[in-house]
């Protein structure tokens, strides 16, 4: 297993141009990422992972749950062991059982975004820059979780591309590293792929071609080797033809309800495509 101590983390982000400043809202306090690693620069690195570590103390940041529930399209709501709670890709037609006090947007299509989100949300997260040619830049921590996010290329309503136009957005909290790929439209660079780092879980989208077609979805998802993923974002072709692109070295499930709970003792040892209901 890499370990990489504190010091070098914060030195590998500074490297990167990273500080509080890149936060589109003021972050509560600098925070380095776990996710990330020098050894995720090689694309053939094996990433670091906390599944097999052994038990944690009550009051250890790696000791508790998050729940992840499916309310629709692209929208999932994450509510952490300190009580923070974020919606995806929120457009507000998919609500949460209750207000998050965080949400992430894109603005591949309106069902992703609104610009009139609810004015009890305290941190409203735009995957796009205000200031056009910008990529959009968050490093914030929020109670027990960090958000950040990682750009990528979308293509137009023209048929053209709009550089930075999507937000991988991640969330690390509870020893997890959390990923949702957005509105993901190419597959992901080796510099992306280091800038992502580990994802323990990953949310996917399977529309089969509105984002990109499922053999190019898959071999991101191949290369993540996240220990889990969560499906999302199907519309047109049904979710078996996703899931016959992986072979053996995947289990796949189906959920009894829409959501999952899950910590650093309960991932997977075997990548598990698990299909929450509802999808």
């Amino acid at each position: 297993m890499l370990r990489f101590p504190v010091f070098a983390v914060f030195f590998l982000l500074a490297a990167a141009g990273w500080s509080a400043a890149d936060a589109q809202e003021k972050p509560s306090g600098p925070q380095p990422s776990q996710c990330q690693a020098i050894a995720q620069s090689l694309p053939k690195a094996t990433f670091a992972s906390f599944s097999n570590q052994g038990p944690t103390p009550a009051n250890d940041p790696v000791n508790g749950d998050v729940k992840i529930t499916f309310l629709g399209h692209a929208t999932l709501f994450i509510e952490t062991p300190g009580g923070v709670s974020i919606a995806t890709d929120y457009s507000g037609a998919y609500p949460p059982p209750y207000t998050p006090e965080v949400v992430t947007m894109n603005k591949a299509h309106p069902s992703h975004y609104t610009l009139t989100p609810d004015s009890a949300i305290k941190y409203v997260l735009h995957g796009w820059s205000d200031t056009p040619g910008e990529p959009a830049k968050i490093h914030l921590t929020v109670g027990d979780t960090l958000i950040r996010n990682v750009v990528t290329d979308i293509r137009s309503w023209g048929g053209g591309i709009e550089p930075n136009g999507n937000s991988i957005f991640i969330f690390e909290v509870a020893g997890l590293c959390i990923g949702h790929l957005g509105h993901l439209h190419f597959e992901l660079t080796d510099q992306q792929y280091a800038e992502i780092g580990r994802l323990d879980v990953v949310m996917v989208p399977i529309d089969g071609g509105l984002t990109m077609g499922a053999d190019s979805m898959s071999r991101v998802v191949k290369r993540l080797r996240s220990s889990l993923i969560l499906p999302m974002h199907r519309w047109g072709p049904p979710v078996d033809q996703f899931l016959a692109l992986f072979g053996p070295d995947f289990d796949v499930a189906y959920a009894p309800t829409p959501s999952v709970t899950v910590s650093v003792k309960t991932l997977p040892r075997k990548p598990l495509i698990y299909v929450l209901k509802g999808l």
